[in-house]
C-alpha cells in the first residue's frame, strides 16, 4: 500500500499525494469552514455531530457546557483549517501541521460520515448507482486512508 505520510528521520513528516488527492483535500478547508460559520441550518445533524451535547436529557447542562466550550472548539477547528490550507502543498510538515491535518480531515470525516449515514457495515455497494453519493462515499473512504496514514505517522518512532 502507497504510504502518503512518513516519518522522516528529522522528525518531520514526509507527504506524498497525487494530484487528484490534493485537490480533494483541498476542498475541505472552504466546505466546512462555511459550515462552521454560516450554517444552513443550525439543527444540521452534522454541525451536531461537530459540537455535541453534554447531555441528552439536561437542556440547562447542554446551553451552559455550550456558551463554555462552543467558541473554542470553533476556534480550534478553524485554526486545523487555515493549517490544512496554508500548508497543502508542502511536502513536508512539522508535527504540529500533521497534527492539524488530523483535526481537520476527522471534522471532514465526521460531517461526511454523518450525511451519508455510515455505519460500520457501510460499503460502496450501497450506494451504488447514486451519483453523486458514489462520489461523496469514495472521498469519504480515501480520507479514511489519509486519516489512519496520518495516525500511524504521528505514532511511530
Amino acid at each position: 500500500m502507497l504510504r502518503r505520510v512518513r516519518r522522516s528521520p528529522d522528525g518531520t513528516f514526509a507527504v506524498r499525494l497525487g494530484v487528484a488527492e490534493r485537490e480533494l483535500v483541498r476542498s475541505i478547508p472552504g466546505e466546512l469552514r462555511a459550515l462552521l460559520l454560516e450554517p444552513e441550518d443550525e439543527d444540521d445533524p452534522a454541525l451536531r455531530r461537530l459540537f455535541p451535547p453534554a447531555s441528552r436529557d439536561d437542556e440547562e447542562l447542554n446551553a451552559e457546557f455550550e456558551r463554555l466550550v462552543r467558541d473554542d472548539l470553533l476556534a480550534s477547528r478553524l485554526e486545523s483549517l487555515d493549517t490544512l490550507e496554508r500548508t497543502l502543498d508542502a511536502e513536508r510538515l512539522t508535527e504540529d501541521e500533521l497534527v492539524a491535518w488530523l483535526a481537520a480531515l476527522n471534522d471532514v470525516r465526521l460531517v461526511l460520515g454523518t450525511r451519508l449515514d455510515v455505519t460500520e457495515e457501510t460499503t460502496a455497494r450501497d450506494f451504488a448507482g447514486e451519483e453523486p453519493r458514489t462520489r461523496v462515499f469514495a472521498a469519504y473512504l480515501f480520507l479514511t486512508l489519509l486519516e489512519e496514514q496520518v495516525v500511524e505517522a504521528l505514532s511511530s518512532d
